[in-house]
């Protein structure tokens, strides 16, 4: 049985089709230079060589492609983070790894390329299910921390585990969001180690 993709986007046409491939490069490069809001089905038709009919075949619509290429920068924000907590032995550690890993990858991705930036922003004002499905990802990712830590004694037990997970979510969700990031960026550089600390102490059993 076939793992489901951890980013679902609604396709056409088998997954692993290369024109998939070539068309989701093409409409990488073009919303890069034109924006996503101003690009069209058509002119990803014409910078593919493909027919609109054609594109049709494989993506229901301009908005398919956006997630394509939104999920992809999820997933390296995601993996990131799973690499800086992976082969941490204590959960507060790895609770201070995981904000600052967070925060930087979502600066770099979401930064990098402001015209790129519309997609992860529309994604957000519309809750894609790309968008959906990554906060849903990097909650159960907290809720691993939180769970080793009153495992080992590092955190307090009386709080329900749903109800902690989420008070915390929503303290970094200023650097997850794309809409909200754009207005915190004043204090990137020092929010990370305040918020997991003052999240830490509040942890405290």
């Amino acid at each position: 049985m076939k793992t489901p993709p951890p980013y679902p986007v609604s396709g056409r046409g088998p997954a692993d089709h290369e024109v998939r491939d070539q068309i989701v490069a093409a409409a990488t490069e073009h919303f890069s230079r034109y924006g996503y809001e101003k690009t069209t089905v058509s002119d990803l038709a014409k910078a593919v060589g493909y027919s609109k009919a054609y594109i049709y075949k494989f993506f229901a619509s301009k908005q398919v492609i956006g997630e394509m290429i939104c999920a992809a920068c999820l997933q390296e924000i995601e993996a990131e983070v799973g690499a800086a907590i992976d082969g941490v032995d204590r959960p507060p550690e790895k609770l201070r790894r995981m904000f600052k890993a967070i925060v930087e990858a979502s600066l770099r991705l979401f930064f990098q390329d402001r015209k790129l930036y519309e997609i992860a922003a529309s994604a957000a004002t519309e809750r894609w299910q790309t968008a959906l499905a990554y906060e849903g990802r990097i909650q159960k990712l907290l809720q691993g921390v939180l769970e080793e830590g009153r495992q080992s004694g590092d955190f307090e037990r009386k709080t329900p585990l749903d109800e902690t997970t989420m008070a915390i979510y929503l303290v970094i969700r200023q650097y997850l969001n794309p809409l909200l990031l754009q207005h915190n960026l004043d204090f990137a550089e020092e929010a990370p180690a305040r918020l997991a600390g003052l999240v830490l102490r509040s942890l405290s059993p």
